[in-house]
């Protein structure tokens, strides 16, 4: 059975390897996108899935994507990847800047999550996969905003496992190390060749890397997983 599979942030790194994964497993896709309309294009052209452009915090866009997906039925999977990074001095952080971080990175999981939870919880079924950041485990110098807010979608993924649990539903966070995206585009040879001496595995990861982790979680095979933080990082100790 065809499965319906939501995607935040859906039009580049991370996010579109997601889509091209569950596209590839045979899952009717939907991918949310702020401002990429060149590769959400792309991407819709490439697996046939299904872009809706809007801003993840907004309640008002969110229920664009909600219209969307009940064309075809209700939401099997949610994939709550949204996010942004930024590198400051904790002394350079302004309140604007604190407060869209946070509006994009915890704010918008809530948003996608209340819309979309209702039909999961109807249906006694579903999966919530959530985007954190091992930078959210230990904390990243010259990014506190950003630490603190993937924090959070750690501290969010328990304790909602907890309470849709008797629904059926499982949620579970993957926490990321470096990975070769945009995100990390800023890091010079220099830091990633010091991140590569850190990582056992010696090399950086590829969204494949992380988009392998939600499809399982996604699965059946993962049914009795849930309230989890899983971490991909190379076995870097944290």
């Amino acid at each position: 059975m065809m499965r319906n599979v939501l995607v935040t942030g859906g039009s580049r790194g991370i996010g579109a390897e997601c889509v091209r994964k569950f596209a590839q497993n045979g899952d009717r896709v939907f991918f949310i996108y702020k401002n990429s309309d060149n590769e959400a294009k792309a991407l819709s052209d490439e697996t046939g899935a299904i872009s809706v452009k809007g801003d993840v915090s907004s309640f008002c866009d969110m229920e664009k994507a909600v219209i969307e997906v009940h064309k075809y039925g209700k939401l099997d999977v949610l994939v709550n990847n949204a996010g942004i990074s930024e590198i400051k001095m904790f002394q350079d952080i302004t309140e604007q800047d604190w407060d869209r971080m946070f509006s994009v990175n915890i704010k918008g999981m809530f948003v996608v999550s209340k819309l979309f939870a209702g039909d999961m919880i109807n249906s006694k079924k579903g999966r919530i996969i959530n985007i954190s950041s091992m930078w959210g485990e230990t904390g990243g110098s010259c990014e506190v905003h950003y630490s603190a807010s993937k924090a959070a979608v750690i501290g969010f993924t328990k304790a909602l496992a907890k309470e849709l649990g008797p629904s059926g539903i499982t949620v579970n966070c993957v926490s990321p190390g470096v990975i070769a995206t945009e995100m990390n585009s800023h890091l010079d040879d220099d830091d990633i060749n010091a991140l590569i001496e850190e990582t056992p595995l010696e090399k950086i990861g590829k969204p494949q890397d992380v988009a392998e982790l939600v499809l399982y979680l996604a699965s059946e095979k993962a049914g009795f997983i849930t309230g989890e933080d899983i971490k991909v990082n190379g076995g870097i100790i944290i």
